[in-house]
């Protein structure tokens, strides 16, 4: 079993919205029949059974083992995974582009930032696991508190400058063979029940707070190659 699968068909993302279906995939992190399910669930064997056939037709959950019970053949399932991303590739014409409207300082924009990331990493494990390689990847995780609004932008164009010398430093747009990776940071408070009065607290005005409603100013939207000094693309 996987640890997390990324849902890329529109289908298959509808049957995993499914409260009933949820509730079966969940369940489904250990292995169980369509029997054992209902007397997990509380539901109808029927239509557990039902569930079990969309979930195994979309790819969710898969045959774990056939029992021989006297004349009957159970089939223990197993879900494919332990959790499930839906790719922003299941929206189509409407899964979001950073490239529509970059603003450094928009939270949509950084939202965008996010559902490319989805989509881009989770077409690389599709297609790694379909090939049986490991997909080479890096990842950061941190917190910080920032004492007040203005030590928060402060750090903000510190760490843009950081990466931005490191993207030019190791950016080569001629290596042979050279391949491509993007780099992606992003800043946010960590939401809480109290946001709105902690955004407060910490000094922000309201015009810090509606910064994201207004129209994104002039950028450029080029992001693979550099124009105007090396890493400038990945400073936003």
């Amino acid at each position: 079993m996987l640890d997390v699968a990324v849902i890329e068909e529109p289908a298959a993302a509808e049957a995993s919205l499914d409260p009933i279906r949820s509730r079966i995939l969940a369940a489904l992190a250990e292995p169980g029949s369509a029997a054992m399910l209902a007397g997990r669930l509380g539901l109808p064997r029927q239509k557990v059974n039902y569930h079990l056939k969309e979930l195994e037709r979309h790819g969710l959950v898969e045959l774990a083992e056939e029992r021989r019970r006297g004349n009957v053949t159970e089939r223990v399932y197993r879900a494919t995974a332990a959790s499930y991303v839906i790719s922003p590739a299941a929206l189509g014409a409407v899964s979001p582009d950073p490239a529509r409207s970059p603003d450094q300082l928009s939270a949509r924009w950084l939202l965008a930032l996010g559902a490319r990331l989805v989509q881009e990493v989770g077409g690389l494990l599709t297609g790694g696991a379909r090939a049986g390689r490991r997909v080479a990847s890096f990842g950061i995780d941190a917190q910080v508190r920032f004492a007040s609004a203005a030590d928060r932008a402060a750090f903000s164009e510190e760490l843009a400058q950081a990466v931005a010398g490191l993207v030019g430093r190791y950016h080569d747009e001629s290596a042979p063979g050279g391949r491509r990776h993007r780099v992606v940071v992003g800043l946010h408070q960590i939401p809480t029940t109290d946001t709105p009065t902690a955004a407060a607290d910490a000094g922000e005005s309201r015009a810090d707070r509606v910064r994201d409603d207004r129209p994104p100013p002039p950028t450029r939207t080029d992001t693979d190659t550099p124009q105007h000094g090396p890493g400038e693309e990945n400073r936003r």
